[in-house]
């Protein structure tokens, strides 16, 4: 008997460490502001939280602004004359915003304004339009940027945690995509 406690024991200790790896993270208090493409939480507090299929019926549907909140590099302002400069192509959901970098924790102010800017564009000035905000899987961009919205007091927030990872995986439609030109720019 005490050699199947002891077993048992051995073995929960052993699978702990494997278990709590596939726990999901719990949603921080603040902003993510490190290690974006990680593990995300499975809800938003204040956001529906969409799966693919529920994404694709808004897509459908047509009664939601997807707003894709991929970074993207910004071209050097010192390149040597005559270097050529390509941008990382990004394909994103068909009719989606792109607002790249404004999911990161910290928004410098022109960054921040940006993001509102988007948002009232994509809403049209209604903070009860419906917004799904998306990045790829396992990317806290989508959820800070979510997050954000939410404290703009925009109302009807959906987030996508799958993005254009699981979109693709269902073998829906992507579309190139030039992003919406940021204040640096």
């Amino acid at each position: 008997m005490r050699r199947r406690v002891a077993a048992a024991l051995v073995a929960a200790v052993l699978a702990a460490p494997a278990w709590a790896q596939q726990q999901e993270p719990f949603e921080p208090e603040g902003y993510r502001t490190d290690n974006y493409r990680a593990p995300v939480p499975a809800t938003l507090a204040g956001a529906r939280v969409l799966t693919t299929a529920e994404a694709e019926a808004i897509w459908r549907a047509k009664s939601g602004v997807f707003i894709d909140v991929m970074p993207r590099a910004p071209k050097p302002k010192n390149l040597p004359e005559g270097t050529v400069w390509r941008d990382a192509p990004r394909r994103n959901i068909p009719g989606s915003l792109w607002l790249p970098d404004t999911g990161y924790g910290n928004l410098p102010p022109a960054m921040d304004d940006y993001l509102q800017r988007g948002l009232a564009q994509a809403s049209r000035g209604d903070k009860a339009a419906l917004l799904v905000i998306y990045c790829l899987a396992d990317c806290w961009m989508s959820w800070n940027a979510a997050k954000r919205a939410l404290a703009y007091g925009y109302s009807n927030i959906t987030w996508y945690p799958d993005g254009t990872d699981g979109w693709e995986r269902a073998k829906l439609p992507t579309d190139e995509a030039q992003p919406e030109p940021r204040p640096d720019q």
